[in-house]
């Protein structure tokens, strides 16, 4: 019992550390830039998904779960106004030129976002891609967040095939077994779900940010962030039910909806790796630049490659 309690305390003093960081770093605003530019990013993005998840399975179902996904977040009028976005966005029948551009343009935007998280969490860890670098390190970049895309596509068939198999043995044990206990399988799609995002975030933290840390932070902020994400779906939804968000706004309240839950997930997904910058500090498992990147201090670049300052003198264990 004595250990459990120093264990909770432990967390709890590294959740205050990490939101001291997160207000240091002024990490709302890093939220707020995200969202803005999610709004012109979420449709190119979306569309590549679709199109590189639609290779390997049935795109009519892709689709389906994708906005069945996005009405649960969002609601149906956000959804709706991203299906007509996606529509317009649509290639087909038109010239070659017009394709290549518009391919061009659909990569550009879909990468837009993952490069923005990018310099966000390398501004919360304190590094910097090396500016000699900067033409080879803009391709990587842009390299790497078209590989976020495709792991995306990638994740979301698998949790389409897993669901599907899930929902059909429900059907199945539906038959032998009592109803009252098939609520089991809501927690298993729940479980899934848990997996899923500790993966996307794990990546996320692991490759996006020019640093390199260890796999065992790496885990525990990517759990850590998934429990909040999960709990923080659950409140943004009743924020945005409650406080009539859409309403206020009138015909830009679907636009506004949009934003204010990226907003919030962007503020969880960076107070997340705040946490993990916490964490791996308080492990002596320093954070350091990788070769195409330096330290940066207040915006004073450091010599050398040194480790990023330590948060573990700040946490006694």
């Amino acid at each position: 019992m004595k250990r459990l309690f120093s264990y909770i305390k432990t967390i709890f003093k590294l959740i205050i550390e990490s939101f001291n960081s997160f207000n240091n770093d002024k990490g709302l605003k890093l939220s707020a830039a995200l969202s803005y530019y999610t709004i012109f990013s979420l449709g190119p993005m979306l569309l590549v998904l679709l199109s590189l998840a639609g290779i390997f399975y049935e795109e009519e179902a892709i689709e389906g779960k994708v906005f069945d996904e996005i009405v649960g977040f969002v609601g149906a009028d956000a959804a709706i106004l991203i299906q007509s976005v996606l529509k317009n966005l649509a290639l087909s029948g038109k010239s070659t030129f017009t394709i290549i551009t518009g391919v061009v343009t659909l990569i550009l935007g879909a990468t837009g976002v993952f490069i923005e998280i990018q310099d966000s969490i390398n501004l919360i860890w304190r590094v910097k891609a090396i500016p000699k670098k900067g033409w080879i390190k803009l391709i990587i970049n842009r390299a790497l967040s078209l590989s976020m895309v495709g792991a995306l596509g990638f994740l979301l068939i698998v949790t389409l095939i897993i669901n599907s198999l899930v929902t059909a043995f429900n059907d199945i044990l539906s038959r032998f077994v009592p109803e009252q206990t098939l609520f089991l399988f809501d927690y298993t799609n729940i479980g899934i779900t848990f997996i899923v995002l500790v993966i996307l975030f794990g990546i996320i933290y692991k490759v996006l940010p020019d640093a390199t840390i260890r796999w065992r932070s790496v885990r525990s902020g990517a759990i850590f962030t998934s429990l909040l994400f999960m709990l923080g779906k659950y409140l943004i939804g009743l924020y945005i039910g409650y406080a009539s968000v859409g309403s206020v706004y009138g015909a830009a309240g679907t636009v506004v909806v949009i934003a204010v839950w990226v907003y919030y997930s962007a503020a969880i997904l960076f107070f997340g790796a705040e946490f993990t910058k916490v964490y791996a500090g308080y492990k002596g498992e320093n954070i350091r630049p990788s070769k195409h990147a330096i330290y940066i201090d207040g915006g004073d670049v450091l010599k050398g490659n040194p480790d990023i300052p330590k948060e573990k003198d700040k946490i006694k264990k």
